[in-house]
């Protein structure tokens, strides 16, 4: 079995202390700016859904500015992100390199696009079951949590899988440009150095990642509407 790696992946063998430093990274940083960004756009989601026109909490200035800064977030290229907040990233963890400076770019590349999700999984609970509950003198805050949150949550999961699917690539995207994980493997080793043993094992490590995310993603998804 060892020859046959060896005759397959011989240079992954020779930096497989690296590839698992890298895999640890690569899950650290998805961990780490997964759960932030989960809180604060879950956060956001719910406040685009209650103030915009016609909502609960009615307040279309509000609504206006937060949509402003996500839509100016989402249209900015990853990469140049990664430039662009290299003073806040400093600032906040102290250094704009390797893992640690890879999960503050991480967040505001995910937050607007999860937050979004959030909005649009929320927007599609029954409006008659919200009124039913206004007309039962729910609270906003009551109405938010037994209304939208609850029923909502089909299509809540829905958006967080897809979002952490794609905090994987961006993941990869750091990587590149000094964040560490997978995607600095894969380019210093096997883009640099031509050694195209390593990136496909690194692109097979991702697409395995992808592959469980989903799946975990789907059972939820069933579970909950069985």
């Amino acid at each position: 079995m060892k020859e046959i790696l060896q005759s397959l992946i011989p240079n992954v063998l020779n930096i497989k202390e690296e590839l698992i430093l890298g895999i640890y990274q690569t899950l650290t940083m998805v961990t780490v700016s997964g759960t932030l960004s989960l809180v604060v756009g879950i956060l956001l989601g719910v406040v685009l859904v209650v103030t915009r026109k016609n909502g609960i909490l009615e307040n279309t200035r509000l609504y206006a500015i937060i949509e402003k800064i996500i839509n100016t977030f989402r249209s900015i290229p990853f990469v140049i992100l990664i430039a662009l907040l290299i003073p806040v990233t400093r600032a906040i963890v102290g250094t704009a390199i390797g893992t640690k400076g890879a999960i503050v770019p991480l967040i505001f590349g995910t937050v607007p696009f999860l937050s979004r999700q959030i909005e649009n999984a929320l927007v599609e609970v029954d409006k008659g079951i919200i009124e039913a509950a206004k007309s039962m003198g729910s609270s906003p805050l009551e109405i938010i949590f037994r209304v939208y949150l609850r029923e909502g949550l089909p299509g809540i999961i829905r958006g967080i899988t897809i979002t952490f699917i794609s905090l994987i690539g961006l993941t990869a995207i750091a990587g590149s440009v000094g964040g560490g994980g997978l995607g600095d493997l894969a380019i210093r080793y096997g883009y640099q150095r031509f050694q195209t043993d390593v990136t496909i094992v690194t692109v097979i490590i991702l697409l395995i990642l992808v592959s469980i995310v989903q799946a975990v993603g789907n059972f939820l998804i069933k579970k909950i509407s069985h």
